[in-house]
Parts: C-alpha cells; structure tokens; sequence
C-alpha cells in the first residue's frame, strides 16, 4: 500500500510541476492546486498507513492502551487544506481580475502589457 501511495504521490508532484510550468495562468493554479494535495498525501503516508485507534486515554491510565493514530498528521493536513483553499480562492479572483484587464490568460500576452 505504501508503495502505491508513494507512486501516486510522485505522480501529482510530477503532474503539478508540468502544469505550472505552462503559459497558461488557469493550468497554473490547477497545477497549484495538484501541488497541495500532492503534500498532503505525503505527509499522511509518511505518517503511516496502518489503522488504529483514536489517541485518547481511559479514565486511571497513565497512557493509552492499544496502538493509536497518530494525530499531528491529521492535524497537519487539516490545516494545510484550509489554507489551500485559502490560497485557490485568492488566485481564483486574482486570474478573473486580470483576465478582466489583459481580456486572455496567456502569461506572455499578460507580460506584454507592463510597458
């Protein structure tokens, strides 16, 4: 299991890379967006994969029984898909806003226009 997440991992870290290195600004931010899931898969699976329960203490013990999930991963990904999507929207309103300028998303037209 792990090798196949690891090979899917480094194909969205591939597939992010050739989508930001296009001349268009929405593959850009589709390759933004291939980017953050691409870290967040890495970090769960370098967390580990195996299954166990949530990390809470019974009532008299000094630490749980049993193996437990690890929850600063969790955490993690939790966090950084929050601020992806922080980061899609502001870059969603800021290609609408330039396309409304420019009027294309070609990154060498929209290059033209700071003279």
């Amino acid at each position: 299991m792990e090798f196949l997440m690891a090979s899917l991992v480094g194909i969205l870290f591939a597939s992010a890379l050739y989508m930001m290195l296009r001349r268009s600004i929405v593959k850009l931010v589709i390759g933004l967006v291939l980017l953050s899931n691409a870290a967040n898969l890495l970090i769960f699976t370098a967390s580990g994969l195996g299954s166990g329960q949530p990390p809470l203490i019974p009532p008299g013990a000094d630490v749980p029984v049993g193996a437990v999930s690890d929850p600063l991963a969790q955490a993690l990904i939790l966090t950084a898909i929050v601020i992806g999507f922080g980061v899609l929207a502001f870059a969603v309103v800021l290609i609408h806003r330039a396309y409304e300028v420019v009027g294309a998303d070609d990154m060498d037209q929209m290059k033209d226009t700071d003279t």
